[in-house]
């Protein structure tokens, strides 16, 4: 590690925010070295609960985690807030980019917000953001917020990074809960109807209850198989704008965190979520090794039109850019 990154390592473990917020930029840059300055981070890590909210657009998200971090604030703990937004399809940059929306929360240095973009997972939640909550872990702060932009690949990639999944329907939704049914009810610790003092939130409470009493059981991690979990999703009813039932919502987060704990649920999905991102970054490492053997028959254009000429087959070329790769590794 140079100089600059163990000076910056040593800040960030100080506390200086200006450190955290560097460190989180050459992480979602990939800036050269970042690997080393994440290696390093990571005995520092381990204390944080990391909670997941995400839900349909309009659902109120923002204004939630906004109330959400304030009264954690009250009660003295510190915050971090990763917000992950759609990627720009010509920078790859977050499309929202740093907008205001921690209100409540302007001034507060031990409320940290960081808006990412969602690039570099086909629509996902991207390996940086893993380490850029690793970051917020070793910096010390005691809850970990990861906001998705609620669309597609996001819901569910966070149940892989958060300890606890909240998702938000607004009133109303019946399309939206019908959409429950394709996945999205699978990854839901606690369901939280927003905007509770609108016509419909009634109806959308019903429908959550019926669907989450028809579940099929919790999903359990790769290494939980042998734990005990049995935890039924909570509905919780918001008018965040107001501040209204936050306090409710809290006291479910906590239960679930406290039931994660005392069941071993946290560590198992601690060793699902370290195995999820050993495969992750060996399939980044992989793909930039065959990237490179391409580049030296050639490059794509070359063996493209071997295969449209018929010459020979996707198949076989595929062997063929391999077979170096597999003979450094049995070698």
């Amino acid at each position: 590690m140079s100089a600059t990154h163990a000076d910056l390592l040593s800040d960030l473990l100080d506390g200086k925010h200006r450190a955290l917020a560097r460190v989180i930029t050459k992480i979602e840059n990939r800036e050269p070295g970042y690997r080393e300055l994440v290696s390093e981070l990571h005995s520092h890590t381990g204390d944080a609960e990391v909670i997941g909210i995400t839900g349909s657009p309009g659902a109120g998200k923002s204004t939630l985690v906004d109330k959400v971090a304030n009264y954690y604030r009250e009660r003295g703990e510190t915050v971090g807030v990763i917000a992950i937004d759609p990627s720009s399809p010509f920078t790859g940059g977050a499309v929202l980019g740093d907008r205001i929306r921690m209100a409540s929360n302007v001034g507060d240095m031990d409320v940290f917000f960081r808006s990412m973009s969602a690039r570099g997972s086909l629509g996902g939640l991207s390996t940086a953001t893993s380490d850029a909550v690793k970051a917020l872990d070793a910096f010390g702060k005691d809850k970990i917020i990861i906001e998705t932009v609620g669309a597609g690949q996001n819901e569910i990639d966070i149940v892989k990074t958060a300890d606890t999944v909240a998702v938000l329907m607004p009133p109303e939704s019946g399309d939206n809960v019908q959409m429950l049914k394709a996945g999205i009810l699978e990854i839901a610790d606690v369901f939280v109807v927003n905007k509770a003092d609108l016509p419909g939130a009634n109806r959308t409470v019903t429908e959550l209850t019926e669907m989450v009493h028809m579940r099929d059981g919790q999903p359990t991690p790769e290494f939980g198989d042998d734990v005990e979990y049995d935890w039924v999703p909570e509905i919780v009813e918001t008018v965040a704008k107001d501040g209204e039932g936050v306090a409710e919502f809290v006291g479910v987060l906590d239960e679930h965190y406290d039931v994660l704990e005392a069941t071993g649920m946290l560590d198992a999905k601690a060793r699902t979520r370290y195995a999820e991102e050993i495969r992750a970054l060996l399939r980044e490492d992989a793909n930039r090794l065959v990237a490179s053997e391409i580049e030296s028959q050639g490059g794509i254009e070359e063996l493209v039109e071997a295969v449209f000429e018929r010459e020979t087959d996707p198949y076989s070329v595929a062997a063929e850019v391999i077979s170096p790769v597999e003979d450094c590794l049995h070698d």
